[in-house]
């Protein structure tokens, strides 16, 4: 089997930053300190890939050859003496990359006669690859993709789960257990974004290989006219609860359901960022470093922290709760915060279905540590919640 490998070396360097996306800012990240993100996230994929593929799960004793570029876009992230093989160097990354680069790479792997491609990189990721397989035919069209989730924000089908996941879907499809379908490419409108209106529409189509159990499937915009008096309901819980414990510090998640909890608080939310509220101030759209210095100085003279609580609404249709569009809650961020202090909130709309939450923190001792907790609290109305499941990943 003969699996392109596609890695945008800037995706998801913003995202602890508080960027809502990469595209043309990779220089500015970098200066202000961003690290690798897509590359480390395809290593660990390649690496569990190598563990699959000399295990017993590997049945039929497939072998798989990876075909891409030297460098920052491909065997920078694979390692000496794996089972798989970097027999095809079909080029050499360039110094500075750009979406251009990544194009004429899905060509040249087209040219190659791959079987799949694997890629680590965020949303505009995917459209440059869809929009290069597009223009090449039906046959390019059908070669399927396996997303790494290594961008900011992930909201096409394409990608797996996580990085390990998308290695075992990877392997399952090599061995041929896995059908593939066809699925949505999905992003954010940035021009209606730009007016204060978070809205993701579809730009393509894509095949991928087929596991719901992996595959994380596309974003499902989910709104009903009818649930404004539960976003009311949401909101006033929030209300009584700062009233009640006027020290409280409440870290506001992103996302349409938590802006419109805050219109009903008076709160004038960021609608992709990150934002706390403490003592009748809100600090808005704050990056990771920022959120760090706010959290650790909320203690008291003992030097006990004071209450806290950060707000999470799950991604309509995937049920991410972290790891897509709030990079900024980084491991580091969400340890100082603590699991008992987070709180799940979703309309009855977006329950429909959600039988668990997806966790992808970047760190895999504390993703292990969240389905150790086996569960997370969802408040869905006015003084209601309920537990609900942490999916194994």
């Amino acid at each position: 089997m003969r699996i392109g490998i596609v890695v945008n070396p800037d995706a998801g360097l913003g995202g602890r930053l508080g960027f809502k996306g990469s595209d043309g800012r990779a220089e500015e990240a970098r200066a202000a300190g961003a690290e690798d993100r897509a590359g480390p996230r395809m290593q660990l994929c390649l690496e569990h890939l190598d563990q699959l593929l000399s295990s017993s799960l590997n049945r039929t004793k497939t072998t798989i050859t990876l075909v891409g570029l030297s460098g920052r876009m491909g065997d920078s992230w694979h390692y000496a003496n794996s089972v798989s093989t970097y027999a095809e160097c079909i080029g050499v990354t360039p110094q500075q990359t750009n979406q251009q680069d990544t194009m004429e790479l899905v060509e040249q792997l087209i040219d190659a006669n791959v079987d799949a491609i694997l890629y680590a990189g965020g949303d505009g990721t995917t459209r440059d690859i869809v929009t290069i397989l597009e223009q090449h035919g039906e046959e390019a069209q059908k070669i399927p993709l396996v997303g790494v989730p290594g961008g900011v924000k992930m909201h096409s089908g394409c990608f797996a789960t996580t990085p390990k996941a998308a290695a075992e879907v990877t392997l399952a499809f090599a061995m041929g257990d896995l059908r593939t379908a066809i699925t949505e490419v999905m992003d954010l409108d940035e021009e209606i974004y730009q007016e204060g209106v978070w809205k993701v529409r579809m730009y393509g189509e894509a095949w991928t290989p087929s596991s719901p159990r992996f595959m994380q499937g596309a974003k499902e915009q989910v709104e009903r006219a009818s649930e404004e008096d539960t976003i009311e309901g949401l909101a006033h819980h929030v209300q009584v609860l700062l009233e009640d414990e006027p020290d409280l510090m409440v870290i506001w998640g992103s996302g349409g359901t938590l802006r419109r909890m805050g219109e009903h608080v008076n709160q004038e939310l960021t609608l992709l960022g990150i934002d706390v509220f403490h003592g009748g101030t809100l600090h808005s759209d704050l990056n990771e470093s920022e959120l760090l210095e706010l959290i650790s100085a909320h203690k008291g003279t003992d030097g006990e922290a004071k209450p806290l609580l950060l707000l999470l609404s799950p991604m309509g249709g995937q049920g991410f709760l972290i790891g897509r569009g709030n990079l900024q809650l980084s491991p580091d961020v969400l340890r100082m915060v603590g699991h008992d202090n987070i709180l799940g909130v979703a309309t009855p709309s977006k329950l429909i279905g959600l039988d668990a939450v997806r966790i992808d923190t970047g760190d895999s001792t504390l993703d292990d540590a969240f389905q150790n907790k086996r569960f997370i609290k969802i408040l869905q109305g006015f003084r209601t919640t309920r537990l609900i499941r942490v999916a194994e990943m």
